[in-house]
């Protein structure tokens, strides 16, 4: 069985993401292939996909590290979201199909039920599944694609604080929804953008343990024991 570096990728950037491998430690072939269970041909091709993305930076004498982005690079990709998510949504007005306008005013429901009752965990899920299924109704492969890259990256340097107003924070959502399904551009843009604004704002820069650091012995054991399924599903055998 093959495995595809793609699914290789993804697994490493979990990992990033997740603070499994800390900012600035290395990642050696031979250690990803034990832990991912695969040879070292899918994770080098991996390591540069993850490079051209900026989740990792080749150093001489060390070789592939775990980037270690600064407040002014986090702010920028921040700011970048805010410009593309709006797009995002008057593409959408544009572009969506009924399947998603379904999808949309489902979670809006569901998180508007699970807001009145402070259900916090499940409303951050439902927000990235909202966001992703709005910028999916974009119909746009490029703008799907960044998007999706920037919310991998902010989700790494970022914590997000929940609104003060859940309520009102899906009643926003909803109404990006209403606009969208009017066709609306203007005012899905309109909308968009005043909701990525105060989104933008609960944002918090997570602080990273001692950056610059190389992964010590016990970082190493912790990683190299503990073991992650890569998904194959449509692997071909």
């Amino acid at each position: 069985m093959r495995i595809p570096a793609h699914s290789v990728c993804t697994a490493i950037r979990d990992d990033i993401v997740s603070g499994v491998f800390e900012r600035g430690s290395r990642l050696t072939e031979e250690l990803l292939a034990r832990r991912y269970g695969v040879s070292r041909v899918p994770v080098r091709e991996a390591l540069r996909t993850l490079e051209s993305e900026g989740f990792v930076v080749t150093r001489r004498h060390a070789g592939a590290c775990v980037a270690e982005p600064t407040e002014e690079e986090a702010a920028d990709l921040l700011e970048v979201r805010m410009l593309l998510e709006p797009l995002g949504a008057a593409r959408a007005a544009q572009r969506r199909t009924e399947a998603h306008l379904k999808v949309l005013r489902g979670l809006v429901r569901l998180g508007q039920e699970q807001a009145r009752r402070g259900e916090g965990e499940d409303l951050r899920s439902l927000g990235g599944w909202f966001h992703e299924m709005l910028v999916q109704a974009s119909g746009s492969p490029g703008l799907i694609a960044l998007l999706t890259q920037l919310r991998h990256k902010i989700a790494w340097m970022y914590t997000v604080e929940q609104p003060a107003r859940p309520v009102g924070s899906w009643a926003e959502r909803g109404a990006i929804v209403d606009a969208v399904a009017r066709r609306d551009a203007e005012r899905a843009r309109a909308l968009a953008a005043q909701h990525a604004e105060r989104a933008a704002a609960a944002h918090r820069l997570r602080r990273a343990d001692r950056p610059g650091r190389p992964a010590d012995a016990s970082h190493a054991d912790r990683v190299r024991t503990s073991q992650h399924s890569v998904n194959t599903t449509g692997v071909r055998h």
